[in-house]
């Protein structure tokens, strides 16, 4: 075969090659991102509308059915929309189909929403649209709480300052805080007084728009200096509100504070966080993109730090569900069980061949076609994951065939007292049709992978990528470098009609030096073990085939019977995993208050700390009520649909026992304490 011709012929070229590839894996490693599961591209776009005081049925009624009908004669390549109404916030999720153009998407959208503002009820504001995809989950979580500052001072520091400092990280993306009280002027009116100084409330708030104004100004020069002129009249302090006038009766001039008591208040609270107990607010992190978990935890984490330094003291920061930790030990799970995998291939084939130099050519045919599949995943853009490092290892026992045989063959030859170049020619050449039809065989098992759609689509194509890409890169190194290396090896010790078959190419005439005495012998007893095994197997053959009918008919009778294990077999997307945190979703009584909701969540969150230890319990983060946010509700995704709702995350320490138990034992637990509510573990 020319191929093989051209390795012999120039060697040094292919083995360059080979020590160029494992050059360039470290920076092809770390150039990759690295992620849990692969990229699911799914393109989405959130459009949030907001109408403070309208009710869930108003928003459903007067604006999401509008804006659905408008999205569907108006914007292209919709796979399906999903809309959500709450009290003043409405939702729409636009999912498109795959390969559409996200920015047309946008454009279209935005469009639309501007055209139907008409159409809806006086006084609508056009929504916010946001685009993500089905890969932007949370992978860290912050609770940032103080001990001496208001909420409503924490949630301020949160949203302003702590938020702000880590957006500029790569692939993170930031809601708004949970919790907290968001901070505004409040002007509290009295209605006794108003009612005895004959005024209204929008007196006070036409009183308030007139006088607390910001004007245009300019510059004034005198001689060779230019000063700003300041003539805006908004108050400078808080307090400074209470000294506006309103009208004038009598010659006695009635002021906001005669009538009202302006402050430093807060919103009405519709959602509560609380860390172990204390309330708080909770930051998610977010990873958007393509982008790799692990560079976005080590990102956030270190702009925390950096953040941290600018804030006040009196704010603690504690980490929650960092996912980094369960993709590093997955990942390595996997990285771990490939390389013993692949060790020991390499001591069976030891073992079978009796020859060093083979198991050599061997063990260095498997990595590079494994490094060569990683480098043309990373070029096509996918991510080191569970599924391609999955098809990497299911690849490793197939990766043996073509370099064995190869040799095998080659050995063959060699014994029957060709030489060595001729051999290796001759060897190599005439597997190399029966190997290209084995690799096409192989790589067309999974070519129904590449018909999959959705979800299923994005999760096993990159797996059958990797093992279609580490066969095809196997079947060129069996016809190059391993040729080359033989030759190498095989050169200094190649002797024509003395080799034994069965040696491997070692030669069983040579004198065997004394340090490789013991795995020779060790070697031998496993060959004779082998074939006592061979024998055994021959005898039951024999057996078999002598009773036919009735191995035929017993093996049917077993194959049968195994599907009445069927039914016990539970059905799910993915396995289990423990991941040392399970998220727990509770809903009282409908319309039940975010304050009575919060009472009963401290009850659930005693009732978890009976059944966890205390010694394996990290931490408690409840989320109470409804997020004053249409984006966070954008990317909720444990249903939430009013101030009865709560997520309860509870973090375990490492070493604990199986999350699965207590998510067992908490399930019974909770239906029997609090008949009333409603749980289902996220």
């Amino acid at each position: 075969m020319w191929i093989i011709r051209l390795a012999l012929n120039r060697p040094y070229t292919f083995v360059v090659a080979a020590l160029l590839l494992l050059l360039v894996t470290p920076f092809v490693l770390i150039r990759t991102p690295t992620d849990i599961f692969p990229s699911i591209n799914i393109p989405v776009v959130s459009i949030i509308w907001g109408y403070t005081g309208l009710s869930a049925r108003d928003i459903e009624q007067r604006i999401i059915y509008t804006q659905e009908r408008a999205l569907t004669t108006t914007v292209n390549n919709i796979e399906h929309i999903e809309s959500t109404s709450y009290d003043g916030i409405g939702i729409i999720k636009l999912y498109f189909q795959p390969g559409v153009t996200i920015s047309t998407a946008v454009a279209q959208v935005t469009a639309i929403s501007q055209t139907i503002l008409r159409q809806l009820p006086p006084g609508s504001t056009p929504p916010l649209i946001i685009q993500y995809d089905a890969a932007t989950v949370p992978v860290l979580q912050y609770g940032i709480g103080s001990n001496t500052l208001s909420e409503q001072q924490t949630f301020d520091i949160t949203l302003n300052q702590i938020r702000v400092g880590l957006v500029s990280v790569p692939g993170i993306a930031i809601p708004y805080p949970f919790g907290g009280k968001q901070r505004l002027v409040s002007v509290d009116l009295d209605p006794r007084k108003l009612q005895e100084k004959n005024l209204t409330q929008t007196d006070v708030t036409n009183a308030i728009n007139n006088q607390a104004l910001v004007f245009p100004s300019g510059t004034a020069k005198f001689g060779a200096i230019q000063y700003p002129i300041d003539i805006n009249t908004f108050p400078g302090r808080i307090d400074s509100l209470n000294d506006l006038p309103i009208k004038v009766v009598d010659g006695t001039q009635i002021l906001v504070g005669d009538v009202a008591q302006v402050r430093d208040g807060y919103d009405p609270q519709q959602n509560i966080v609380r860390q172990d107990g204390v309330r708080s607010t909770l930051l998610s992190v977010f990873k958007s993109g393509s982008a790799s978990t692990l560079s976005v935890v080590s990102g956030a984490k270190q702009a925390m730090a950096n953040v941290l330094k600018t804030v006040t003291t009196a704010v603690q920061v504690k980490e929650f569900a960092d996912q980094s930790l369960f993709v590093r030990a997955a990942i390595s799970g996997v990285a771990r069980e490939g390389i013993i995998a692949a060790a020991l291939t390499a001591l069976m084939i030891l073992l079978f061949l009796g020859s060093w130099r083979s198991t050599i050519i061997i063990a260095i045919s498997i990595p590079l076609a494994v490094l060569s599949s990683i480098a043309i995943l990373s070029v096509i853009g996918e991510t080191i994951n569970l599924m391609t490092l999955g098809g990497l290892a299911l690849a490793v026992g197939i990766l043996v065939d073509d370099a064995t045989v190869t040799i095998e063959n080659v050995e063959r030859h060699m014994s029957l007292g060709e030489k060595l170049e001729d051999a290796i020619l001759k060897g190599a050449g005439e597997i190399a049709l029966p190997a290209f039809v084995s690799t096409l065989c192989i790589c067309i098992v999974f070519v129904p992978m590449f018909l999959l759609s959705g979800v299923a689509r994005y999760l096993f194509v990159p797996l059958a990528e990797a093992v279609m890409f580490a066969v095809a890169a196997s079947y060129v190194l069996s016809r190059t470098l391993v040729p080359t290396l033989i030759m190498w090896f095989e050169r200094n010790h190649h002797k024509s009609g003395a080799e034994n078959p069965s040696g491997g190419g070692d030669g069983a005439n040579r004198p065997v030096a004394i340090w490789i005495r013991p795995f020779a012998a060790l070697q031998q007893l496993f060959e004779r073990g082998f074939d006592r095994l061979r024998t055994s197997y021959h005898d039951l053959l024999g057996t078999i085939l002598t009773h036919r009918l009735v191995f035929a008919v017993v093996f049917l009778a077993l194959c049968t019977g195994s599907w009445i294990l069927v039914p016990f077999l539970g059905q799910d997307f993915f396995p289990a995993v423990d991941a040392g945190s399970f998220q727990l979703h509770v809903r009282a009584l409908a319309g039940t208050r975010v304050e009575e909701t919060a009472k009963l969540v401290d009850q659930v969150e005693a009732a978890i700390r009976e059944r966890v230890p205390a010694q394996e319990l990290q931490g408690i983060v409840d989320n109470i009520g409804l997020p004053t946010s249409g984006i966070n509700l954008s990317y909720n995704n444990s249903g939430v649909a009013g101030s009865a709702d709560a997520d309860v995350l509870v973090a375990l320490k490492p070493n604990h026992q199986p999350t699965a138990n207590y998510v067992r034992q908490l399930r019974l637990d909770l239906h029997q304490k609090f008949p009333d509510a409603e749980f289902y573990f996220l």
